[in-house]
């Protein structure tokens, strides 16, 4: 299974860079970019972490009950689409 959209779409939802994560995970910058562009597959303690720190528990309760990425990703986009795309449009 490929994690990497769901870990960059909870990183970006806390409004987070990728080096902040990193210090928060304890962890170089390079290895956040490995796990968001599916080079290296995250632990399920990694997977937590980072969903602790992103404040993104709902992404680890439909990971633990199967449900798919592309189900995590609509309904990411389905609770903060608006305020992502107010974002993108400059708003």
């Amino acid at each position: 299974m490929e994690y990497g959209a769901i870990l960059k779409a909870c990183r970006k939802r806390a409004g987070m860079t990728q080096e902040e994560l990193a210090e928060r995970l304890h962890m170089g910058q390079s290895d956040i970019s490995r796990y968001e562009s599916d080079k290296q597959e995250p632990t399920i303690s990694l997977f937590k972490a980072w969903t602790e720190n992103t404040q993104s528990p709902e992404v680890m309760a439909a990971f633990l009950l199967g449900i798919d990425g592309v189900t995590m990703m609509q309904q990411i986009m389905m609770t903060f689409g608006s305020a992502i795309g107010m974002i993108l449009m400059g708003a």
